[in-house]
């Protein structure tokens, strides 16, 4: 088999802050024959001319204007020829050898399209991070979780998950994608803007019958918070939004029935629980999210017609909502291996 060609490229928008902290050490732990590219999304900072004048040798792909995660990346990718993207935000501090691992599972693996490296908190050291830590799940009703994160409990990283496992979905933070896979499935949804775009695509991938896995022998260190803050009403409403859309596109019709009202009845939960901490701009949020997905969700439906649909295999069966808040299974390890794809 040929050696599997590689470019890592670095989303921008007015990071030039970020770039100059974070892209130097890219650099030096990026083999020489990697090519590395940042994709700017029409900057106003100067990260253009910054990387001209410091990093002659990245390339830099200019937008027109600021297209979001889904929308840059779609439109920059089209622009590299390699087997397999690597996707990094620029918050990303990488360290030693973080690529060989993940590239070793997809040399082992032609079904692999996704590899996620383990995300480890940059401020927080000895802790996973929010945005991935060690690989993705999703429950029935939409709920995304991690190895290592369920909701807000970030487990301490103690080699509890440091075996290469299959996941749902790898974080848009530090994802390997295969090029053909990627655009096979249709690129990310530029509907989405930002946030759950990758959980979408993984979602897509895993009913075409692709595996995602994480890599327990690669590390990497993530900032977090760059674009928006967790306690921003807008991430909300993107979360929200964009997980009942994910529902919408992904789900067969008997399913989608089945499951939307119990998905309503636990965001109603969340809205009184927002309510309860005076957190009205969230509450706000959550129903605005409900307004625009019942506008569009007849166009979402028609999008999805266009995908196989389903619950894969690795998805979580169970409803990570009720082990979380009623039974109290707070760490990933907690969960009962007769509802988790861990053991498996």
């Amino acid at each position: 088999m040929n050696k599997l060609t590689t470019a890592v490229v670095i989303l921008n928008w007015n990071g030039k802050h970020l770039l100059e902290r974070f892209l130097p050490g890219v650099i030096e732990h990026t083999p020489g024959d990697v090519e590395l590219v940042v994709a700017d999304n029409a900057s106003l900072d100067g990260s253009a001319d910054y990387l001209r004048d410091c990093h002659p040798g990245v390339r830099i792909i200019s937008l027109d204007r600021n297209y979001g995660y889904a929308g840059g990346y779609n439109r920059a990718l089209r622009q590299v020829d390699a087997d397999v993207y690597i996707l990094l935000n620029s918050d990303i501090e990488v360290r030693g050898d973080w690529i060989t691992g993940c590239m070793e599972i997809f040399e082992s693996d032609t079904r692999v399209a996704a590899v996620q490296p383990k995300i480890l908190s940059l401020d927080r050291p000895g802790y996973f991070e929010y945005a991935g830590a060690a690989g993705g799940f999703i429950d029935k009703y939409g709920y995304p979780f991690c190895r290592g994160r369920i909701f807000s409990t970030i487990e301490r990283d103690k080699g509890q998950y440091d075996q290469n496992s299959e996941v749902f979905w790898a974080s848009g933070a530090a994802l390997f994608v295969r090029s053909d896979a990627f655009n096979i499935a249709g690129c990310f949804d530029e509907g989405f803007f930002a946030h759950m775009e990758e959980i979408d695509l993984c979602w897509r991938l895993n009913n075409m019958g692709y595996r995602i896995v994480n890599c327990c022998t690669s590390s990497v260190f993530h900032l977090g918070g760059a674009s928006l803050s967790a306690t921003d009403p807008q991430k909300t409403f993107l979360n929200f939004r964009n997980g009942l859309w994910m529902m919408a596109k992904n789900l067969a019709r008997p399913q989608l029935f089945r499951l939307l009202p119990v998905r309503m009845l636990l965001d109603g939960v969340a809205v009184l629980r927002f309510l309860a901490m005076g957190r009205l701009g969230d509450l706000a949020a959550v129903v605005k999210a409900y307004f625009v997905f019942f506008g569009s969700c007849k166009r979402v439906r028609r999008q999805s017609s266009r995908w196989q649909l389903g619950l894969p295999a690795s998805m979580y069966p169970g409803s990570i909502v009720v082990d979380y808040f009623i039974k109290g299974r707070k760490r990933f390890y907690e969960l009962s291996r007769s509802d988790s794809t861990a053991s498996r």
